[in-house]
């Protein structure tokens, strides 16, 4: 049979991909939220119950919303997530640019906390 061609009992064999539920296991969570950012920032944001955490590239702002919940057990009043351009950097005579990151800030509900920079 020619290689463009499938077999028939190929085609049958064939699995779907089965996708992972989001936010299932632990493992996933860390998958979206990467770590907290520990910055003068971000503690002037926390005191105003605002949260910054490093995220994934390709996080979206409800897998951002369930990982908090999954983490933390509290839902987020809103998330708002923003890409980080990096900077071009030079080592002597070499130039570079650093990763482009992204970053979401986390709005929690009145009275809510979350213990992120403890012993900073």
């Amino acid at each position: 049979m020619a290689w463009f061609k499938k077999d028939k009992k190929e085609e049958e064999n064939i699995e779907p991909k089965k996708i992972a539920p989001v936010l299932k296991t632990g493992k996933v969570v860390s998958d979206v939220i990467l770590r907290p950012m520990v910055t003068e920032k971000a503690a002037h944001l926390a005191a105003k119950g605002q949260y910054v955490f490093v995220v994934s590239q390709n996080a979206t702002k409800i897998q951002v919303r369930n990982a908090v919940r999954t983490m933390y057990g509290m839902t987020p009043t809103s998330v708002n997530i923003q890409r980080v351009e990096g900077k071009i950097v030079r080592f002597g005579r070499a130039k570079g640019k650093r990763k482009n990151w992204k970053k979401a800030i986390v709005t929690l509900p009145k009275g809510k906390k979350i213990e992120v920079y403890e012993g900073v």
